[in-house]
């Protein structure tokens, strides 16, 4: 039985100032349904999500602004915290763990600047929305082992797809350096590396 987390419920205290925050983010706005005065679900994506946030009115017995540690993955942190800026967030400055394995709560034991070369999983920020529910963005670039299944590569969006061919073009023309000629066969490469570094399995040789 296949269980997919799909929502995540976000208490606020204002829902039309977190909808105009959220949407000039970016997000998508998939719903935003009153049935009756004292019961209103509005329902937005990240871009290249699977998930979706929901807010509203009656909607959550939370506090506002008691949600944390909220997840977005990204393959470029930099340019997440960029957007983020350009779109009215405010978000931290890139930052690793001293321990250099996820992150310790709050803002205990942040190093700032993003992992050692860039290392997968080990560079995050973190922004708040209005009402101070909690979001902190990871960057991947490449999955361990096991976690997505090789068998059902994906990508989100597009400039998912072109990030991930670019990340190829480089790995491939270190692979042409080590053959000593050019190789014919670039396309089925491309593709088992894009596959491969998705599934966290061993790329093409």
């Amino acid at each position: 039985m296949d269980m997919k987390l799909e929502v995540a419920v976000v208490p606020v205290s204002d829902v039309d100032r977190a909808k105009d925050f959220y949407t000039a983010l970016g997000w998508r706005l998939d719903a935003d349904v009153a049935p009756d005065e004292k019961f209103r679900v509005v329902q937005v994506t990240p871009p290249g999500s699977p998930a979706s946030v929901i807010f509203g009115t009656a909607l959550t017995e939370q506090a506002p602004g008691s949600a944390r540690g909220l997840h977005l993955i990204v393959d470029d942190i930099q340019a997440a915290h960029d957007e983020l800026i350009r779109h009215g967030a405010d978000p931290s400055e890139v930052f690793h763990d001293a321990g250099g394995v996820f992150h310790h709560a709050g803002t205990d034991a942040r190093v700032p600047g993003p992992a050692p070369q860039h290392g997968s999983y080990g560079s995050f920020m973190s922004f708040s929305d209005p009402d101070g529910n909690g979001y902190v963005l990871q960057e991947i670039t490449a999955r361990l082992p096991g976690r997505l299944d090789p068998a059902t590569t994906a990508f989100a969006s597009a400039g998912d797809l072109a990030d991930a061919m670019r990340r190829a073009a480089a790995a491939h023309g270190e692979h042409e350096k080590r053959i000593g000629r050019e190789d014919p066969d670039w396309p089925d490469w491309y593709a088992r590396y894009m596959v491969s570094e998705q599934a966290g399995t061993e790329p093409p040789s």
